[in-house]
């Protein structure tokens, strides 16, 4: 999946006027709705530096922290949970691989009145100017990839596959406060429309779907077609003799 994101980079590189006529199509979608409340969220999170800063680690950091962790946790944990919580993931990121090349999106912080706000308080963090890349690595993201908000996606996978897997109260509480958290970190830092966090909402919701119609399928799998060994012995023939 790497491979196909760094492909997807690559493609999308020369496509910087399309991305930005993009995103103001989904502007103009949001205003229309009057939904598009994110450069109010955008100005206050980044006027603050206590907001700036910790929204700005959780932004460049959690995704590649948190989902791994639940995912290691429910193969140790939860085997039977695994496979499809596995398969709903990669379905999801395949998803977000496809509209970040076929609809390649500038995150708002690109756009004018906005505010860039991981750019701002880059000295506070690893972090450097272009979008979460450690600082000299820039060149291995791809900044056009605002729709959908995998960000948005997998934390609302993990906050599902948590809640749904513990008895925890205060842990299901987490659970749920961390994709709503995300919402406001990937919006508070002008890295994506809300918008974007429906469409990683969506991609989730539909890779559950894909996902539990392949086990579906493997469920009806005839048992007579896998082979039993060692073979059962036929009645009749124990009658004949």
């Amino acid at each position: 999946m790497y491979l196909m994101y760094d492909g997807v980079r690559v493609l999308v590189a020369a496509g910087h006027g399309q991305a930005l006529a993009d995103a103001h199509h989904v502007l103009g979608i949001e205003q229309a709705l009057r939904v598009a409340h994110e450069r109010t969220v955008n100005h206050a999170v980044s006027a603050w530096p206590i907001l700036g800063v910790t929204m700005s680690y959780a932004y460049a950091t959690l995704h590649y922290l948190v989902t791994p962790i639940v995912l290691v946790w429910l193969w140790k944990k939860r085997p039977w949970q695994y496979a499809r919580a596995r398969t709903t993931l990669v379905v999801a990121t395949l998803l977000g691989l496809v509209g970040f090349s076929l609809f390649p999106t500038a995150p708002p912080r690109m756009l004018p009145g906005f505010v860039d706000t991981l750019a701002k308080y880059q000295d506070w963090g690893w972090w450097s100017g272009d979008a979460s890349a450690p600082k000299g690595l820039g060149g291995l993201t791809n900044e056009f990839a605002a729709m959908p908000s995998l960000h948005v996606g997998w934390a609302a996978w993990c906050g599902w596959q948590i809640a749904r897997n513990t008895v925890r109260r205060w842990l299901q509480v987490v659970a749920v406060a961390y994709p709503v958290f995300m919402v406001a970190v990937v919006i508070g830092t002008g890295n994506h429309y809300l918008a974007d966090a429906v469409a990683g909402l969506a991609v989730i919701v539909i890779g559950a779907g894909i996902a539990g119609r392949l086990d579906r399928l493997r469920d009806r799998t005839p048992s007579a077609a896998i082979p039993e060994y060692p073979p059962r012995p036929d009645p009749a023939a124990r009658s004949l003799t």
